[in-house]
């Protein structure tokens, strides 16, 4: 019930102990979290179910969520108008059993009906909340059908109801434009993009962050909140925070330098304005922002990651990449500012936790070169995409002009090269590298690898 079973999305929350009925807003920080939670246990178990609940998510997202000019808008509302002109709420995602069988063949709506568990008395004032307690498997054999007719079935079904659904007054929505919030979807498009070899995924990822880092930067400040095309608002941490994770996982995915750029610059300026040189750690606002009674360092891990637990991560991720101790210091200031809170309360920052789980384990640095004029690096990519592990960052470059470019921002792939002519992988862990491989067999088996010889150490 919490699941917006034809549109994909995932509503706030539930109102009841069962998780059937929901409180219809939907957010966008929800959906692009889940987005990965679902992709990530996709990687380690091996669920395709899951990673189909990921593409339904980022699917509604790029359709009733992003903007003309790629950013996202922040979320939709819980009310809608019925057909008296009344608002309510629910209105338009749930269904009476009339409603289906009009909007459906009859076999198809025995089908819907079935799977959806819709009934005349219904779950909220008459309606029914579509939900999927049963399998498809255990539905269709009570109805007597094969799966694959079932399966069949119901897909036509599902385009069936939401073709009717469309034509209901949709919800309100919230078209504010969040600089946090984008960059919470940019990096969940950006790596679901990459592990389910979807481009369409990572160009919208790129559509929002050029949007971000154009409109709602001014004088080399990023701002909160962007409305009507105006960006207004002194940017928070998370804001930083958040945009340099984006940053990051977009330059993994697609290579391009210009994203690690614009991420060094703004980690840059959260340095310069929000760190806190004497006790670590960063503020929430900058040192010449609003005067406040005292300035929060925040550490909780809400709905959102804390700007200070992104920002760690961010550290670690940097300092590997880049090669710069600079950040690894700041990451220890941070450590030591928050470590009596943490390990007095270690379930206020889950977060901060999995960044120092991941400097304990050991941070792999994977660099994958071409040959010069070729940029297919695609034989190597299939171990990545199923490489579930977060203790890791990835270049991907080109020999000749694009490696030298590069170097100059990444010295650690200053020496790397495309051997013998073949796309040529680098696993290193701690800076110490396995022997260079253009074999993908044998490049999944060094992840692999590294990867039970950091669980070992720990």
């Amino acid at each position: 019930g919490l699941r917006d079973q034809l549109g994909g999305g995932f509503h706030r929350y539930s109102t009841e102990r069962t998780w059937r009925v929901p409180h219809f807003e939907i957010m966008l920080y929800d959906n692009a979290q889940l987005a990965l939670i679902y992709l990530e246990a996709s990687q380690l178990m091996g669920r395709a179910d899951f990673a189909q609940v990921s593409r339904g998510i980022l699917d509604f997202l790029l359709l009733e969520m992003q903007g003309p000019d790629g950013a996202f808008y922040s979320a939709t509302d819980a009310d809608t108008l019925t057909p008296t002109g009344e608002k309510e709420e629910g209105w338009f995602f749930t269904w009476t059993p009339e409603e289906i069988q009009a909007a459906l063949p009859p076999s198809q709506a025995q089908v819907a009906m079935a799977f959806f568990e819709v009934t005349p008395a219904g779950d909220l004032e008459g309606r029914n909340i579509l939900h999927t307690p049963r399998t498809e498997a255990e539905v269709a054999s009570q109805l007597g059908l094969s799966e694959e007719v079932f399966s069949t079935t119901l897909a036509s079904a599902r385009e069936g109801l939401l073709a009717a659904r469309a034509a209901r007054p949709g919800p309100d929505r919230d078209d504010k434009i969040l600089a946090a919030w984008n960059g919470l979807a940019i990096s969940a498009l950006a790596r679901a993009g990459f592990v389910l070899d979807e481009p369409r995924y990572i160009e919208a990822a790129q559509r929002a962050a050029s949007f971000v880092l154009e409109t709602m930067q001014k004088e080399g400040r990023l701002h909160r909140v962007s409305m009507a095309g105006e960006a207004e608002g002194p940017a928070f941490l998370e804001d930083y925070a958040l945009m340099v994770s984006a940053l990051i996982d977009l330059y993994e995915v697609d290579g391009q330098p210009r994203w690690l750029t614009a991420a060094l610059a703004l980690q840059e300026k959260v340095d310069q304005d929000y760190f806190d040189e004497d006790g670590g750690g960063y503020f929430r606002t900058s040192d010449d922002g609003e005067v406040l009674i005292a300035r929060e360092k925040p550490m909780d891990d809400g709905v959102i990651p804390s700007g200070n637990s992104v920002a760690a991560d961010n550290l670690l991720r940097l300092g590997t990449l880049v090669g710069e101790q600079a950040y690894l210091e700041r990451l220890s200031q941070l450590r030591s500012a928050f470590r009596a809170s943490v390990e007095a309360q270690p379930t206020r920052a889950p977060h901060l936790l999995s960044t120092l789980s991941d400097e304990l384990m050991g941070m792999r640095e994977i660099v994958i070169v071409t040959p010069e004029g070729s940029q297919d690096a695609e034989a190597m990519m299939a171990p990545l995409r199923d490489l579930y592990g977060t203790n890791r960052v990835v270049a991907v470059t080109e020999s000749g002009s694009p490696l030298r470019e590069l170097s100059v921002l990444l010295p650690p792939v200053k020496n790397r090269r495309a051997l013998g002519g073949k796309v040529t992988a680098f696993v290193c862990e701690n800076h110490v590298c396995q022997f260079p491989t253009s074999d993908p067999a044998v490049f999944s088996q060094q992840l692999k690898a590294t990867k039970a010889s950091a669980a070992t150490a720990q």
